[in-house]
């Protein structure tokens, strides 16, 4: 059996201990990214590791040419999932998270709602929020997140990540892999500046960040 090379190993990579976990805080280095939050999954719970700004954000980019209906793409929660279903129906969005390698991993996907969401809650890169009835509800993350406040979530603690940071989300919007289920031409946002949630024509360009995720074992 040939040797694994290092980025090889890297690549594979799949899990973290909660021991680690339990050590991190939103914005440290881990899994060729940074953690952003714990996500549930139907098959357990997982550390949501966001991409590097550098090879990981575009800017200008729609979800997809077309706003027909993409069966497998309205998971609130599975952004691997939708972004699979995604590509299949011929998203250059999708096809473009899925082909990129970036620090050793080949595992990128763009995130579901509320994998973005909580993204959005815990590396906000300013302060104060729209808090708009019910944006920032989310039942996929751990903990449950609740509706936003004006001054709730605040600025993220990491300097990387606040605005005009290395890694700073823009104040923008930007696109998630969940397609609306009563609009089938429509996707979910999620605001960067100020929080808001929508559903937007899925041919339209805005920008995209895209994740990974690391399983989280005993």
């Amino acid at each position: 059996m040939n040797a694994v090379t290092a980025v090889e190993a890297i690549a594979v990579q799949t899990t973290i201990s909660q021991a680690v976990v339990n050590s991190l805080r939103p914005g440290d280095a881990i899994g060729g990214g940074f953690y952003a939050s714990l996500i549930r999954q139907i098959d357990g719970i997982y550390a949501l590791v966001v991409a590097p700004k550098d090879g990981g954000e575009h800017k200008g980019i729609a979800w997809n040419s077309s706003t027909a209906r993409v069966d497998g793409a309205i998971s609130y929660y599975d952004g691997y999932a939708n972004t699979l279903a995604m590509a299949e129906a011929g998203s250059e969005l999708a096809k473009l998270a899925l082909s990129l390698q970036l620090n050793g991993f080949h595992d990128w996907y763009l995130g579901a709602r509320d994998e973005m969401e909580v993204i959005y809650r815990n590396l906000k890169p300013t302060a104060g929020n729209y808090a708009s009835f019910r944006d920032g509800e989310n039942p996929s993350s751990v903990p449950v997140g609740y509706a936003y406040t004006e001054t709730s979530p605040g600025q993220t603690a990491c300097t990387a990540f606040q605005e005009g940071g290395v890694e700073a989300f823009a104040d923008a919007w930007y696109h998630t892999s969940t397609q609306s289920e009563r609009d089938s031409d429509y996707a979910w946002l999620q605001n960067f500046g100020n929080g808001t949630q929508i559903n937007y024509r899925k041919n339209t360009e805005f920008c995209a960040r895209f994740v990974r995720r690391l399983k989280v074992i005993q």
